[in-house]
This record gives C-alpha cells, structure tokens and sequence, in this order.
C-alpha cells in the first residue's frame, strides 16, 4: 500500500483529491474522513484515508520534516484539538499497573519488606502514597533505568501498593466508544512502517558506518518517537490498539514489503533482508564452513574444550552438542560449537524470521544499540498483558543477537544498561520466566549464548605441563572480560536462576547442566600467575580483578541462585547430579592439564570455580539435605587430586606475605588480598578450606601434614639440629613460611564454618571477628560480613536478623566530636563478654585483608584485659572452644592425633627451648594451639590401624600409638639428624649408651630399626617427603601399574636436589631424652625466668578459670592442667618432671644458657625501665610545650592582670618571636607583630530580632524574607539618611561592616616582622603543595600551625604610662568635658616615618583588601576621606559587636573568655587610631560639641543644602568608636569616662523618644502632665518621668513625628505602660550600648570583667564604667536615669536635639519616625532550621528548578544562611566565569558560604578561594553519614552536628579546625 509515484500519473483524478485533501485544513479534513469512514460503506472513505496517507507518510521526504507529525495527530484525533483527544482516552485508562518508565540517574525507591522480587522499585510518588512505615526501605539512583512495579503483584505484595494502584481500577473503568479509536487504528500501522522504513533506510553495515551515522538517523526520528511514547501514556485503551498492531502478523505482511511496482519500497526491503543474514548466532559464512569440518568431529585431542557430556543416557535428541576442532592450532583462535539441528533449538543458531511489526521494531532497535527512547517506549507498553509476552518472547528470540551487538559495540557500557533496563522487567516475573523456559527454551538459549560469547576470548591454559596443557581458560585482558562487558546475559541468567521453578528446569535438564560445567571449566585455571625469579617483573597486568569479578559473576553467582533451591531432603537428586558432573567435570580438567600427582612449582591460580561448586554443593548436601558424605566423595586418589591446587594457594599466600612473590609486583599482593576479601571470601577461601577439610578428615592424617609442611617448603626445617640447609627458601622466608603453615594447620582442624555451625552461629561469629579488628559503623558492618552473593537472595543468611545479633554482640557508640573537629560516625563496639568469651583471633586471621588488622584485634583484645585487670603484660591470642564437629567430618580430628603432628610438635618445642633460629613466638603459640585442640578433640574409639601395611614402617620408635595424650610423656631418648659440618652438634663425642630405645631423626624425621650403631652404619636419609612419597607410591600402585615409571624419576632426580654441589652433610646422633610434657614445663621455667616455676602440687590448687586470659605461660599451664584432668597418668609425669626440674639435660652447654636466659631477662627488665623513663620525661616535655603554645598570654592580658593587682610596671612589655625564638619589645626599628587572620564576615549583617531560626522552606508555599535582617536594617537606614542629610555628617552617624565587615583574630603568637618576611620567602620556594596560597600573603602559624594571613604590629608598650592612664579623677564633669574638647581640638602628630608606621600602613591595605569594593564604598563619592573614615571605625565596631556574640550577647560571663585570651583588638585600635590620626573632624561639625553644649545662637546665615544628621538619629556606639580612635593615645580614662557618660546621656535620650512613639495619644498626654510636675523637683534631671515629659513635649511641637496612623499605634498600645515597663525597655535599649563600652574599656585598659547574674547585668556594667559609684544591685531596684550626668541643663540640650528633629521640613513624618525608632537589640546569628527528616528536603529541591536558569540543576545546593537554591558547577548560571555558589558566597557571607549539597547530603564550605567538604548533618538511624546518598536510608537531623556547624560559623574557626582544603577556581 505504499505510495508510488507512477500511480499518480495514470489516476488523476484521485490524485487532484489527494491534494486536494492536503490544502484543505488539516482539522476539517480529519472530521470529514472520520465521518466517512463511520459509515457502514467505508469504502470511499479508507481510499481517501490510505491515498492521503500516501502523500503525507511518504518515506522518501526527510524525517526532520514535521508535517506529517502533525497530519498524524490531526488525522488520529479525528478533527478535535490532540490534547482534548489525549484527555478523552486518558479517562478510559484502565490500567491498574503504574509501569512508569525512568532512565539512568532517577531517583526510585525499594522496599526489601514488600517486594516478593529483589529488583523490586516504586516511582517516588506511588513510594510515598504507599504506606512504607518501619519498612527496610532504601531510595536509590537508578544505573540503567527501571520501572515503577506499582500494582504488579508477581513482582511486590499489595499492602505495599499506593492508594492509586490499590483499587483495582478496571471495574469501574466505562467501556470505550467504538469510534474514539477508529482513526487511531487506520494511522498508526502507516506510522509505524513509516518509522521502520526510515531505520532501514539509515542502517548501513557495521564496518562503514559510525557511531555517528547512527545517531544522525536517530536524532532525526526523534519527534516521531517522542509521539509514540506519548501515546503509549494515554493508557490502556491506547495501548491495547497499540499491541494489537505491533503484534498482528497480517498487517505485518500486507504493509512490510511494500507494493511490488515501488522501487523505493522494494529497495527498503533488500536492505532489511541483507541486514537480517548475519542476525543468527552462527553467520553465514561460517556455516558452509563448518558443513565441511563435520567429519573431523571431536576425538581425543578435544579434551576439556568438548562440550561434554556427548552422550548423556536419557537425553539422545540432545547428545550431539559437540565442538569441532581444527586440530591443535585452532585453540588460541575462536571456536564454534555444533549445536545439534534437532527439533530444540535450531531458534538459536539460525538467521532471525520477523512476523510482525514489534519484532522488527526489536531488530531494529537492538541494531542501533539500543537508542533510550525506544527503549522507553517498548517499556512503556509494558502494563498491557498481552504486549508483554509477545514482547517477551521477541526478545528471548533476539537473545544471541543481542549477544553478538553488544560484542561489537564500542558504547557497551551503555547498552549493556539499556539491555538490563528492558531484561530485569521480563525476568524478575517468575510465571512468566517459566513461561519463556517451557515455550521459548529460554535457559538453553541463555546458556547457549554465554558459552558462545566466552568463546571469542579462550586461550591456552599454561598451567602444570606448559606444552602439553589441552585446557583452554578465558583471556582475562580482552576486552570482553575486562570491561565486564558479559554482565548483562550473566545478570538475566542470575535473574531467571532465582526462580524456584526454572532453576528446577535447569538442574534436571542433565545435558545443560554438562553444557554449563563447561561453561565453568573455562574459568578454571585463569589468569594463572608464574613466579619471577630473577628480574622484577616490566609491565603489571591489572586483569587479576577482571578474573574475580568474572569468578564472583559467572560462576558463583549463578552457583549461590542454584544452592539457594537445594535446601530441602526432597532437592536430594539435583544436589548428587551436580556434584558428579562437578566430579567427571574435574576428572576432565585433570586429564587435559595433564596433572599426575605433584603441581608445578612457582605456579598459582587463585580461581577454581570447578572445585569451589563441588564443595559448596557437597557442603549443602550434608548440611541441609542430610545426604552422607561418603555417597558423594570420589576414590582416594581423587581426592589426592582434589586437595592439591587449593593447598596450594594456601601455601601461595604465605609466600605472598613472606615477599616471596615480591618481583611479581603489587598485583599478586592484591590478589591475595582480593581472594580473603569480604565479597569473595564465602565464594573463595571458604569452600577450598572446607573442600581440604573434607580430605583432610578422608585421607591418611600422615599423608595430609606432611604434603601441608612440604607444599609450605619447610620439611627442611624441621630438624632437631640447629643448623640445617633448605632447598627452597631463603633463610628470612623460612620463619614467616613456618608460621604460616602451623597457623593453616590451625585454620583447618579449628574452623566450624561448614563442619556443623548454624547459620546464626556463623553471623555471629563473622560479626564479633570483624568488631574485633575495630569499631565499625553499621554499614560497613554489612558490607564487611560475607552475604551469599547471590543478589537476589535479598535477606542476610540466618534466621536470626542481623539487628538482633548486632544488639547482642555490640553496644552503639554514638556519632561524637573529636576535639580536633573531625566528626565521628555512630559505631559498634564488642561487648565487654564478647572479648572474654567470644573474640576468635582465628578467625580475624581468616578474614583480614591487612596484617595490621590482626595487630589491631591483639591491641584492643589486650585494651580490654588492662581496664578489667584480667591481665596486664602482652596477652597472647586467647584460645576459644569450638562447635562439636557434624559427624561426617570426624575424620577431621585424626590430623591432630597423628605421629607425623606429634613428631613435628616435639621437634619445634625442642628447637624452641634451645633457642634455635627462625623461631618465634607466633611459632610456639601456633603449636600450643594445636597441642589444646587435640586435647580437646579425643579421637572417639580408638580403632587399630585399618592399613597396617602401611602403618608399620610408620615412625613407631618415635612415639608408640597415634593418641595425643600418650604421645605428650613418651620420652625420646636419641634422634639421629643430618647437619653439615660446621654446625655445633659435630665437634662433640657421641654418648657412650647403648639403649635400645633409639630413635634416628633425618634430615626431618625417620627412625630406622635397629639400634643407633647400626644407624650410624646406614648411609639412606629418610624425610617425610620421602614418607609421604613412598605412601603416594602404594596408593598408585594399587590403582594402576604404569604411573609408578612417570612418578618414580620425578621424585629422585627433579626433586629435592640442591642446586650446585651439595655440601658435606654429617650424621650425628643427638641426646634428647625429653617428653613433650618435660618440654612444655621448661619452656614454662624460661618464660617465666624462675627457677621452680611450677612448684610440684601446682596442679592440685591451680585454678582454670583464671586460665582462659593470659600469656604463653597461662597457655602452658591451661594444657598442663588440660592433660592432666584427661588423664592419670600425665599428672604423675607432670608432678615427676616439676619434682626434678634439674636445668635442662645438656651436656657442657647447660649453664650458659641457663645463665644466658636470665641475663637476658634482666636486661629486658632494665631496658624497659629505661624506656618508660624516657617517655615519662618526653610526656612531661610535650605537656609543658602544649600548654604554652596554646595559652600565650597576649600582652594586654598580662597588662590586666598586674594592673588587677595593682602594681605598676617599670618595664616595656616583652614579646616571644616565634621564628627566632629571641624575646623582647616591639621597637620602632625591629616591630613585632601578632599573627593574625583577616576575613571578611556577614555573620552580624544575618541577624534578625527574634531568637528563633527561620524556618527552611520546603513547599511552594513558604518563603524567607531577608528584610528583617540587620545588615538589611542599616542598609535601609543609611540610605535613608543618605536622601536627606549632608553626605560627611551621614558617614558618621551609622557604622558598616554588618555585611562585609572584617574580622580580625589570632592565635596568640608573636614574631618579628623582619623574621616573618623571610618565613614567607622560604615558603614561596618551598615546592610542597600547600593547601593555602602564600602569594596571597597566606601561611601558618610556625608554632601552632593556625592558618593566618595577615601581621598585627604590637605598639611599643611604655609601661610608665599606664599608670597615669589609670589615676582615679576627682575633676568635675565640665572639667572633663573641656579637657575631652581641647584634645579633639588638638592636630594630629603626624608619626615619624618608622618601620613600625611602615608595617602598620602595610596592615590598613591588607584590612581594606580582605573584604569586596562595594562592602567598603557607601558614601555618595566613593574613596573619599569620610568612606575610609567610616570604614575603619566600622572594622573595630565588627570586632567588638563579634567578641560580644562569642560571649553569648552580653557579659554576665566576665572574666576573659576563650575569645578575649587571643584577642587582638588592643593592637587593632592601636593601628586603626594611628590611620585615623591622619583625619581630624572640622570643629564647626565635631558632634562633641553638640553632644555636651547648647548651642547659644542660631546662625541661619549660612544654612547649608542640607543639614547635619540630628544628634537623636545617630548611632552612639559609632560615636564613641570615633572619639576614642581620633583623640591623642593613649587616652585617659577619665577621659574615656567622660565621653561615655556624654553618650549615654544621648542613648537614654533616643530610648526616651523611642518609647514615646509607641505610646497611645492618650498615654502622651498623661505623661507630659506628670513630668511637668515632676519637673519641680530636686532631681529632676536624674528623673525618668520629668525627661520623658519633656521629649514628648519637644516632639509634639510640630506635630509631626506622633501623628503617623494613629489608629495603628493605639492597636499597637492599648496595654498601659507601668513605670516597670518604661524602666524595663530603657535598660533593653542602653544594655548594647554599655556592653560595647565595657568591652572597649576592657581592651583599652585592661579592666577585668566581672561577671553577674543577667538581671543585674545593666548595674554591673554602669558601675563597671563608672557611671554608678556604689556596687551593683539588681535592675529591677535600680533606675536607668540614675547614671545620667549632665554637662549643662538637661532640658535645653534635650529640647536642643528634639529641635533637630521637629524642624525637618522636608521630611516625612514616616521617614522621621523609622529613623528615631532604632532598636539596637539583636538576638544571635543562627543557621535556618531545618526539617528533621532530609527525605522532606531532598523531595522538594531534588527536582525543584532554579531560578536562574530555570533548568533543574544537576547538582542543586542550598545556603543554609539565607535558603538561597543554587546550581552547584552550573555552566548555566555562570557569570564572568564565577560559579553560582561562590558568586553567592561573595553575595550573602562575603566569601563564606554554608551549602547543603542536596544530591550528596553533605556540607561544603567555601571560604575566599578555598572550599572544603565539610561532612554531614544528616545521619541515618545507625548515626552513620550517607554521603552521595549511596545507601539511600532515611536521614534524620543531628542536632549536636548542626549546632557544631553554626557554632563554627559564628567564631568564624572554619580555618582552623578542618584540615582539607583545595582551591575552587570558582567552579563551584
């Protein structure tokens, strides 16, 4: 039906009607066609319909063309509006699913307790309409995309669905009208074509085309695709017509070819059939290949690469899945597996059949690697039932050609996501997994696939016999493994494997079970690694972590999803069918590696999944499926097989850690790591250890200790000579290679974790190990205790839940603050009883990656021993009683009753006792571990030697029986040993006895019969490697003949010969005459260094209990007192040997060592008092040091204290440099200075009047206004000011610095100027990154280490002076008053240019460049005098109003605060007064004058524009900062006195007039009557009631100021005013004022502040000042107007001031009442309060746009000052290269910022051009951080962190106490 060009020219007349059609408009049009085709004869109507489709759909137009999209949506809507149409349909949406679709990076939802699937996930919206309280819930960022599984109850339960989904939508849904959707089913199948004719029109081939061609064609059907996506939201209906079209197989053949006589079309159609030849598994060409290569067949030369299991009995239509080969060369190439053409599963391998559109679509998706918005829109179509198995079955049928895309793509990173996003919603649905299995072989094709594609990177496998290996093993460098690329089909794999009903399907379907073993077997034996011998080893190869993941994936994920169905008797079959293909599986591998009995030395491969599934599966046999073990196990020599590649990674690991892999790299050490780490651990370590457990307990204890001891290459060692040579290790690997071997033998016979423990047992024992090592937080604990991998085996193993073990082990450690400021997380620690009774150093040394790990464990093991008093000394690792073995592993306790073990364990006590080299503590503690384990694991029946064949050449004259017990008193009179001729034992004379009871000791360990002179006679040595040979020897021999000649030259020629000539070795026979018990008691003399140690009745009152803690001497006497209580016997010989104890038997060496031990013991005594001496003296030094670094007094402090004491200094004051160390006074040549910081601050200007934060909003609602913030109020003012008043006078009436303003602080320390300069140079040439910029002038503090950047120069103190500053005045105010006058008068002594002036001018210019331009510039010509006037006494306003913060707003504290200990503000007025001498105040304007006289005569001769600011208006802090830094220093303080009295004067006066205007009109006029009559009295100056008349009065005069809005203040006032409440708002409104002044005089003169209750503050502080003679009373006696003190007549100067203010004419009255009502008070700076729960925040702005760029950021913050959202490294808000968080820092903190990173839930702080993570405030419920949100658990607010943050906001100590700072480069 396509349209063709032809057509149009023959017809016409229907050719003018489809263009006709066209002009038309497009809305009329499609009513008309819609009405047509309503017609019962359609005819006409669907001709017109399909031609218009012709012309509008025409393929051959480009696809950017939007036309025919809009036809589409015209045509479908049937002449109405599309979005009315959209709305119609959506109301017969009757989906009860929710299925919406998320792409990567979305924020989802999961519920571990609702979903019935792991991959379970809810959108936010059905999450939070769903009831999830007290759920496992965790928010999580989607990787590759999802969908909501709302309302879909195969994948979650319904309790967990949302309101919506609840309801079963459908019922209640009205059917649809037949007509709605008419259109819609005409349309769509020509869209569709149309879409499919464009994609096969833009493919070209792989080879030619780009990535880039590729995306052309896709970006262009964009808006074609967007459209289909927006249909499938329109709901059920839609997607019903949908389905039906995309899988109706007709439509799919009458519109897919296209006409025949359309040349477009038929073109379009060649090329999706070329497209489709090489869509099959196996292409084409290969094909007529392997049709020839049949015959070859797969005969011997296969090996383990034949698929095996050709011929399994029961299955004959599939026994023909075979390999070929090419003959040997082929192995390294790729090889191709026959898969039989039967009736099964040709599907697989053959080229792909569409049948409708759907699966074309899915072709074609998958062609152009799964482009995200088709993906999305065959997932939106999900809901629909039918849609989704049709859909489901396409892809199964695509699956190998997904397989072969996803080979070749470059982007398979990101396809592999986009094939999991669709995958994970098809699989995670068991019934329809099961479904696919049954009808779609879906598990033939997965594991079909996965071998193919592992198949493409198989080399040779090199190990054991390198040329005649025919093992084949995956490369773990290509690419495929490497970038994990296999992930995806391995995930769908696991996926469908955790149905219970497919993995059941698997595990009977025997030949795929063959299939996936040799799938397995690929993975046996890679990345094998070789010892390097000589060089370092060039290139390291990084694969060894593609080769874990690729084990941890394909192997044993899927192997936990198959044990996960193995739990039960019933499962009993599958469990015996997989463990005997593991068996003929292994026997395969054997063969082809060509493996006989020894491995190849200097080889290790840490990866052996064959054998790890056997163990785990024997493992599930016997644990849970009560099989017997022995049904399940192999021959002997199998097991011989079996045991012997994981022994040798055990032993690997030793040489790993004893370096003997050291030119290997750092890689092997991080695969050794890899191989203990949590995450591998239960799928690695585990089952090889249980796996040598399970033949250890079969095979001959004998046979199993001497291949451990030789496999660890320390056979040579064990010799009772104390000089021996070793073939294989050097003499520094020998010691570690002994310990390892001992503490393996340990691991092995002590770990239950699969010999009979619970599951409950196992967590527990997991849990205490790991919380052993240190305190963790909880999620590290999860992370660290090893899970079943399988994912989604989703809850942790046991029944117990892992919170209550945790509670029963472990106390919680709340998340703390170090002192340092570095935060803590909310810990677990063990319980007291866990280290008592539970802590394992076994198993911490089974599951360590770090061997400081186990140090650690001992160190807090012993911790705890100090503080209970158990035990003081170092403790040795405690012994734990084990579970009772499950009886199958019994056999397990024969190794520890063997006479190989024994003659070991004899042999290292003797060498330890005569302190032979290469032991070691670790050594002896290891063999008394053993020694308790025998004891306490009895052999049960003592059944005689099965073999006695064998038996019998057995060691017997070494010890008589295998008992443990017997064995520990048998005394062993001679050994004979082979030493080389320099070794001590040679020179002596052998011992003239002729005792029968001999016993010969070779080069280990071999008695041969007859007594020792015929010995002497015998030239052959004997080892237990020649045993254990010899033994091998009969077992082979039993089983076939011929392996004798190909094992027998291996042993006596390649093995065991020392390279070069061996050197002479001589016999000699040794004198022991020692038990194991004798030994055991001396070595417990020697420890404990007493002669009688043991006293001979020791065990009669020897108290066990006190045993289980100790040393290796409690050890010994625990075993002692074990052995003793086993048996009779022993306690005899225990009480003889104790009863002699002679020193030991030796001849002429006897005392010396003796003597030699106790020396020893001596001089360890005395060495470690010297060493404690030592440190005492060191603490004691740091002490001091500390103590005075920190608390340097700074010298106005030490001022205060003589001054309190009243003596008067004669000397100048003397400072320390800290650079040179010299100490003296700060000269005008050589000035010293205080090191300082300067930063800008606006911490003040954030202040609000009430006491509680503002709230953080989080809804559209809610809103902050900074208009009531201080910075914001004084801005306002001075612009107020600013309209009205002369420019200069306003500059002096406000202060600035609220916003911007610059603090000044120190650390204390002091240095000289000149030192500092070179300290600088030495830093600019150190090249060491630092984390500060030394050409910004930044360094740290030489002493303390502070950050600083700035020197503060130290006036020269002339003590002399002081005491004249100080003398108590007796003039009278007026006096004063002049005096104060005539020094403001005086002219400024220009300062003789100084290297003092010098430096403190250097100190002005970094002041001013500390804070921005516009934070400096608020007068009218900016950089003029009266600008940097205001400015500088701003800076010491800022400082003070700051120290008055610090101390908590007011100074009730007194004393000198932390804050006031380094403070720097003396020296800071001291270098601001010398800045601000330079400018004196023209006297016609000095508001000294107008403070304290009335003016006489008012000259309005000379009115200026505009006049100065009334006295009324002007801020009296600022006032006095200006009198005192411009008057002649150092000031006196009668002096300072006066000035303060003046200006209170002034600030009781502006309270006055204050207070007046929130009176009512009424109230004023009862006032002004009682102050008129209280006029009259004596003190009426001094009388509140007459003064505040009398402003009134004043006021009232023009009737402008009251007269606002009358009605609003009488709202405001209709409470009267008691005189209480007068007295109670003036104190309110001078306390500020006092405050400063008290400060300021503290600084200045060093008074002492004392401190007070807070209702006596006021009084305090006015006697403090002296403006109140007597002590302080409480407020409330007191009266504010007491401390008044006029200079001249109190109403003329007030009626002067109200003057001021009443004749403002150009005023208005509201500007004039805003500027009098100023309200000094303002509670302290705090941070916005924030909700407690961080879910309600980051719902809001994770999504919320900014308001810039209108664009939701990709990282949104938030400042927590002013609740600014900002764009975190936004490009899009950028402005002139600047960041929008540090362009807000600069804006609302002057370059320090607090944001709340909202997609990572962390703080960061910027500051200047620095910035730092800062850390959390939110913490989960387990006091944990969740940076990132990784976890996802719901957050809750820490207070204490919080209050942290803010407290270092306030003191501005972000600096100084985090450490981590890095430039921004304002990229923030």
């Amino acid at each position: 039906m396509q349209d063709n060009k032809n057509k149009f020219v023959n017809n016409k007349p229907e050719c003018m009607m489809a263009a006709s059609l066209l002009r038309r408009d497009k809305r009329a049009t499609a009513a008309k066609l819609k009405a047509d085709l309503n017609r019962t004869d359609n005819s006409t109507g669907l001709q017109q319909l399909q031609e218009l489709l012709d012309v509008v759909l025409n393929p051959e137009k480009p696809a950017s063309d939007t036309e025919a999209l809009d036809w589409c949506k015209c045509l479908i809507a049937g002449g109405e509006g599309f979005e009315e149409f959209c709305k119609t349909v959506r109301s017969y949406d009757n989906a009860t699913l929710c299925g919406l679709v998320w792409t990567a990076n979305f924020v989802a939802y999961r519920c571990r307790t609702c979903g019935i699937s792991p991959c379970m996930s809810l959108c936010a919206e059905c999450f939070n309409n769903g009831d999830h309280t007290s759920h496992d819930f965790n928010m999580f960022r989607s990787q590759a995309g999802g969908a909501c599984d709302c309302g879909d109850g195969n994948v979650m339960r319904d309790s967990g669905f949302c309101r919506r989904h609840r309801l079963k939508t459908g019922e209640n849904v009205p059917s649809i009208p037949c007509d709605l959707l008419l259109m819609s089913e005409m349309v769509l199948p020509r869209f569709i074509l149309f879409i499919i004719q464009y994609l096969r029109d833009g493919y070209v081939e792989q080879d030619s085309s780009t990535e880039r061609d590729l995306q052309k064609v896709l970006q262009q059907l964009e808006p074609q695709i967007s459209f289909l996506e927006e249909l499938t939201k329109m709901g059920g209906a839609m997607r019903t017509v949908l389905t039906k079209i995309l899988t109706n197989q007709q439509t799919f053949m009458d519109l897919s070819m296209g006409q025949e006589d359309n040349l477009y079309a038929k073109k379009n159609y060649e090329k999706y059939l070329s497209a489709l030849k090489n869509s099959g598994l196996v292409s084409v060409e290969e094909k007529t290949l392997g049709a020839a290569e049949v015959t070859d067949g797969a005969d011997g030369g296969a090996g383990a690469v034949v698929l095996m299991g050709s011929t399994v009995p029961g299955s004959p239509d599939e026994s023909c899945k075979e390999e070929d080969q090419d003959g040997g060369q082929s192995v390294g190439q790729r090889k191709r597996v026959k898969l039989s053409c039967n009736t099964k599963d040709p599907c697989i391998i053959e080229s792909l059949k569409h049948k409708c559109f759907l699966e074309e679509l899915l072709f074609w998706t998958i062609k152009y690697e799964f482009p995200q918005k088709m993906v999305t829109f065959l997932l939106n179509m999900l809901p629909d039932q039918d849609y989704k198995i049709t859909f489901t079955k396409t892809f199964v049928q695509h699956y190998a050609f997904i397989m072969k895309t996803l080979m070749k793509s470059h982007e398979s990173d990101t396809m592999s996501n986009r094939i999991v996003h669709i995958s994970v919603q098809l699989f995670s649905n068991e019934e329809l997994a099961r479904h696919m299995t049954e009808e779609c072989q879906l598990l033939d094709i997965m594991v079909t696939v996965l071998l193919y594609m592992m198949e493409s990177c198989l080399i040779k496998s090199e190990l054991q016999d390198e040329e005649n290996n025919r093992h084949v093993v995956v490369n773990c460098s290509e690419a495929l493994l490497k970038n994990n690329t296999y992930w995806p089909l391995v995930s769908d794999f696991i996926n469908i494997l955790s149905h219970q009903s497919v993995a059941k399907k698997f595990l009977e379907d025997h030949s795929l079970l063959m299939l996936w073993m040799s799938f397995v077997s690929f993975f046996q034996g890679m990345n094998l690694n070789k010892r390097e011998l000589n060089e370092h080893v060039e290139f390291e190869s990084q694969t060894y972590y593609a080769a874990f993941a690729a084990e941890l994936e394909a192997c044993a994920q899927p192997m936990w999803g198959l044990l996960t169905h193995c739990k039960v008797k019933e499962t009993q079959e599958y469990t015996r069918t997989v463990v005997r293909y593991c068996l003929e599986t292994l026997q395969i591998w054997f063969d082809a590696i060509g493996f006989i009995d020894e491995p190849a030395s200097n080889q290790v491969t840490f990866h052996l999944p064959l054998h790890r599934y056997y163990a785990m599966f024997l493992s599930r046999a016997v644990k849970c499926q009560g099989l017997d073990l022995d049904s399940l196990l192999p021959d002997q020599e199998m097991l011989m097989k079996i045991m012997v590649h994981p022994l040798q990674i055990q032993a690997s690991l030793s040489e790993i850690h004893s370096n003997m892999w050291v030119r290997n790299g750092l890689q092997i050490k991080g695969q050794a790591m890899t191989y203990v780490q949590s995450h591998f651990c239960n799928s690695m370590i585990d089952p090889d250890i249980y796996l040598l457990q399970v033949c250890a307990s079969r095979l001959d204890p004998d046979y199993f200790i001497s291949s451990v001891f030789e496999r660890f290459k320390v056979v040579d060692l064990l010799t009772m000579a104390s000089q021996h040579q070793n073939a294989v290790l050097d003499s520094e690997q020998e010691r570690p290679m002994l310990e390892g071997a001992l503490t393996f033998l340990v691991i092995l016979t002590s770990l239950r974790i699969h010999l009979g423990m619970t599951d409950d047992e196992i967590l527990r024992a997991e849990m205490v190990s790991q919380l052993c090592m240190n305190d963790r937080t909880h999620s590290a604990l999860l992370d660290l205790i090893p899970e079943n991998p399988n994912p989604k085996s989703g809850v942790v193993p046991g029944s117990c839940s892992f919170e209550d073990m945790l509670s029963a082990v472990a106390d919680f450690k709340a998340p703390v603050f170090e002192p340092g400021g570095s935060m803590q997380q909310g810990m677990y620690t063990p319980k007291a009883e866990v280290w008592e009774k539970e802590f394992d150093p076994i198993m911490v040394v089974l599951r360590t990656v770090y061997r400081r790990d186990v140090q650690s464990a001992m160190d807090r093991y012993s911790a705890f021993l100090k503080q209970y008093g158990i035990h003081t000394d170092n403790p040795w690792p405690p012994y734990k009683e084990r579970t009772p073995l499950h009886p199958c592993y019994k056999g397990l306790t024969r190794l520890l009753h063997c006479k190989t073990l024994h003659i070991v364990i004899f042999t290292l006590l003797y060498k330890i006792w005569m302190d032979h080299p290469n032991m070691s503590e670790h050594v002896l503690c290891m063999v008394l571990y053993l020694i308790e384990l025998g004891l306490d694991n009895q052999l049960q029946e003592n059944k005689e030697d099965e073999e006695p064949c064998i038996e019998e050449h057995c060691h017997d004259s070494w010890f008589p029986g295998t008992n443990l017990l017997s064995n520990l008193h048998h005394v062993i009179n001679f050994v004979r040993v082979r030493v080389p001729e320099t070794a001590p034992e040679v020179k002596r004379e052998p011992p003239p006895s002729t005792s029968t009871e001999a016993a010969s000791y070779g080069q280990n360990s071999r008695r041969l019969s007859g007594n020792w002179r015929e010995n002497l006679r015998e030239a052959q040595v004997f080892s237990l490697v020649a045993e254990r040979r010899r033994k091998f020897q009969e077992i082979i021999n039993r089983s076939n003949t011929e392996a004798t000649q190909v094992v027998r030259p291996k042993s006596s020629s390649t093995r065991w010969v020392p390279p070069g000539t061996p050197p002479q070795l001589v016999t000699e026979i040794l004198e022991i005459r020692e038990s194991m018990l004798s030994l055991l008691i001396k070595l417990h003399q020697k420890m404990s260094s007493k002669q009688n140690s043991l006293s001979p009745s020791w065990l009669d009152d020897a108290d066990t209990g006190r045993l289980a803690h100790g040393d290796g001497i409690t050890a010994i006497e625990r075993i002692l007192s074990k052995a003793a209580t086993r048996s009779c016997q022993i306690k005899r010989s225990i009480q003889d040997v104790c009863g002699k104890l002679f020193p030991p038997v030796l001849p002429k060496k006897s005392s010396p060592t003796d003597k030699k031990t106790m020396d020893k013991e001596e001089r360890r005594q005395r060495a470690r008092e010297r060493q404690k001496k030592l440190l005492a003296e060191f603490a004691s030094r740091q002490k001091s040091f500390m103590e005075t670094a920190m608390d340097v007094e700074s010298p106005e402090a030490e001022a205060a204290m003589d001054l309190g004491s009243s003596e008067v200094m004669e000397s100048e004051t003397h400072y320390d440099c800290v650079i040179c160390g010299q100490s003296g006074p700060s000269t005008e040549d050589r000035p010293t200075g205080l090191v300082v910081l300067l930063q800008a601050t606006s911490v003040l200007g954030h202040r609000c009047k009430s006491k509680e934060p503002k709230n953080l909003p989080t809804s559209d609602e809610e809103h902050i206004y900074s208009a009531d913030t201080c910075g914001v109020a004084h801005d306002v003012r001075l612009t107020l000011m600013q309209q009205f008043f002369k420019d200069s006078s306003c500059l002096q009436s406000v202060s600035i610095g609220w916003d911007g303003g610059v603090y000044v602080q120190t650390c204390g320390h002091t240095l000289h100027i000149d030192c500092h300069k070179s300290y600088m140079e030495s830093l600019r040439n150190d090249q060491v990154l630092q984390g500060f910029s030394v050409d910004k002038g930044e360094f740290t503090c030489p002493l303390c280490r502070q950050f600083a950047n700035s020197v503060l120069p130290c006036r020269p103190g002339r003590a002399a002076d002081a005491a004249s500053w100080h003398t108590p005045t007796s003039k009278k105010t007026t006096v004063l008053v002049k005096e104060v006058d005539d020094l403001q008068e005086r002219l400024a002594l220009f300062p003789t240019e100084s290297n003092l002036s010098k430096e403190m001018e250097l100190v002005i210019k970094d002041i001013k460049n500390t804070t921005q331009k516009k934070y400096m510039d608020y007068g009218k010509n900016p950089g003029s005098p009266d600008n940097d006037f205001l400015f500088m006494y701003s800076v010491a306003r800022t400082n003070l109003e700051l120290e008055l913060v610090h101390r908590g707003g007011n100074l009730c504290s007194g004393g000198a605060s932390a804050a006031a200990k380094r403070s720097c503000l003396n020296q800071l007025f001291h270098v601001l007064a010398m800045h601000m001498r330079l400018y004196s105040i023209d006297s016609a304007y000095n508001p000294w004058t107008r403070l304290t006289q009335v003016a006489q005569n008012k000259e309005d001769g000379f009115e200026e524009e505009r006049p100065e600011v009334p006295m009324l208006f002007r801020d009296a802090p600022s006032l006095l900062i200006i009198f005192v830094l411009t008057m002649p220093q150092p000031l006196r303080k009668e002096h300072f006195t006066c000035v303060v009295k003046m200006l209170y004067n002034l600030q009781f006066t502006q309270g006055l007039a204050a207070m007046s205007t929130k009176f009512s009109s009424e109230e004023r006029q009862a006032r002004v009557t009682s102050g008129a009559l209280a006029k009259n009295t004596a003190v009426s100056e001094k009388s509140c009631e007459a003064l505040l008349g009398h402003v009134i009065s004043e006021l009232s005069k023009e009737n402008r100021v009251y007269n606002v809005n009358p009605e609003e203040t009488a709202m405001l006032s209709s409470s009267v005013w008691s005189p209480q409440s007068v007295e109670v708002s003036l104190q309110q409104f001078c306390l500020p004022f006092l405050r400063l002044s008290c400060l300021l005089q503290h600084h200045l003169y060093g008074d002492s502040l004392t401190g007070c209750l807070e209702e006596e503050e006021f009084s305090s502080l006015a006697v403090c000042l002296g403006l109140l003679p007597s002590s302080p009373q409480p407020s409330n006696a007191m009266h504010s107007a007491s401390c008044l003190e006029w200079p001249v007549s109190a109403f003329d100067l007030v009626s002067q001031w109200c003057a001021e203010v009443t004749g403002l004419s150009q005023m208005q009255a509201e500007q004039t009442l805003t500027l009098l009502v100023q309200d000094p008070q303002w509670a302290a700076p705090r941070l916005l309060q924030l909700p407690d729960n961080y879910n309600i925040i980051f719902q809001y702005y994770h999504r919320k746009a900014c308001t810039v760029c209108k664009k939701v950021p990709k990282d949104p913050a938030l400042c927590l000052v002013c609740g600014a959202f900002v764009c975190l490294k936004g490009v899009c808000c950028k402005q002139q290269g600047i960041c929008e968080c540090v362009l807000h820092s600069q804006h609302c903190g002057a370059a320090a910022g607090i944001f709340l990173l909202i997609n990572a839930s962390v703080i960061i702080i910027i500051r200047g051009h620095r910035f730092c993570l800062w850390g959390s405030i939110y913490l989960d419920a387990h006091g944990e951080e969740d940076r990132d949100l990784r976890r996802g658990k719901p957050l809750f607010l820490c207070e204490e962190r919080y209050r942290v943050l803010e407290q270092q906001w306030v003191s501005h100590t972000f600096d100084h106490i985090n450490k981590r700072w890095g430039p921004h480069y304002n990229g923030l």
